[in-house]
């Protein structure tokens, strides 16, 4: 009896090449940091500890650069709360780094059916949760001007793309793999029209967007939904940045090591968008023709295991 079972995958999902996925989740930890394209590089930290303190370290070390570099602005695109933001204000305040030449933009924040987006007082909201761990934290002696921070809502998102041109781009764009690929909430089936012409999809900039089945399902792992899977919880839709404010950076600098769980589902994702086709069928893919950086937690970093009984725990009884 064969246990061979071919099938085809899930029609929802956008990228369906089955040889692509399989070269990719194939990928050796010893592998993954080797890419063609030099100016796209891919690192690993082994250590959990040191990937988090790591991006902290970033965030701040880029501000205080360009402070002691005596520049007039510093612009950060920041992805979406996250607890180690605490320690980013903390750091600030214990080294006592003024930030008035820092402009921040949200990449993303949630929006109802009708694309009108969450206040900043909702508590599931990206905008409460910066407020809450980031911005309200650092001394007011300190903090960049509010007028310096931005988030993209209903009122802005048409305008927020340009808002960062006039700006001169991101001097940085952070960020992380989404499940199905995303970056921010641009998701992969806002790639449809674009499969030949990546050029075009590279113009594309902010807008309210329909979020993918896989995003929901994902944000309802984390602890701003209760960790509790309630996808009945996650917002329809978002505000988002797109392609063109991450082209438009002098470094996109991706991190992921920021799973939920036990399950690392940055593993197989990271691979594809790395080293898989360069598609706006899997966004963040597009990293590999940036200017950019992709850092991996070991555990992100390791091998993928296509059978499940490779790492499955048995239970004796």
């Amino acid at each position: 009896m064969s246990d061979v079972f071919n099938y085809e995958m899930a029609r929802f999902l956008e990228f369906r090449d089955v040889e692509a996925c399989r070269k990719a989740a194939a990928i050796k930890r010893e592998d993954i940091e080797n890419h063609p394209n030099e100016n796209f590089r891919i690192r690993v930290i082994e250590d959990e500890t040191a990937f988090r303190f790591g991006y902290v370290t970033n965030i701040v070390a880029g501000i205080k650069r360009a402070l002691n570099e005596g520049r007039k602005r510093y612009v950060m695109i920041l992805p979406a709360p996250n607890p180690q933001y605490a320690f980013v204000a903390k750091m600030i305040n214990d080294l006592n780094i003024p930030c008035h030449h820092v402009h921040t933009f949200n990449m993303d924040e949630y929006a109802d059916q009708d694309g009108n987006t969450a206040p900043k007082s909702w508590r599931g909201g990206f905008q409460y949760w910066m407020y809450h761990d980031l911005f309200d934290r650092i001394k007011p002696e300190l903090r960049m001007p509010a007028e310096q921070i931005h988030f993209p809502t209903t009122k802005t998102v048409d305008d927020y793309t340009t808002m960062i041109e006039d700006l001169g781009g991101a001097d940085v764009c952070y960020g992380g793999i989404g499940w199905c690929g995303h970056i921010a909430f641009y998701e992969p089936h806002l790639g449809r029209p674009f499969v030949d012409d990546l050029d075009g999809y590279l113009q594309q900039g902010a807008r309210i967007v329909e979020l993918s089945p896989i995003t929901v399902l994902q944000n309802c792992l984390y602890a701003d939904a209760g960790s509790a899977g309630d996808w009945s919880w996650t917002p329809p839709k978002a505000a988002t940045i797109g392609p063109k404010d991450l082209a438009n950076s002098k470094l996109v600098s991706f991190w992921d090591g920021f799973g939920c769980g036990e399950s690392v589902w940055q593993r197989f994702i990271s691979r594809l968008a790395a080293h898989g086709p360069v598609t706006p069928l899997v966004p963040a893919s597009i990293l590999q023709v940036l200017r950019s950086e992709l850092i991996l937690s070991g555990t992100v970093a390791a091998d993928c295991s296509l059978q499940t009984s490779e790492r499955r725990v048995e239970i004796q009884i």
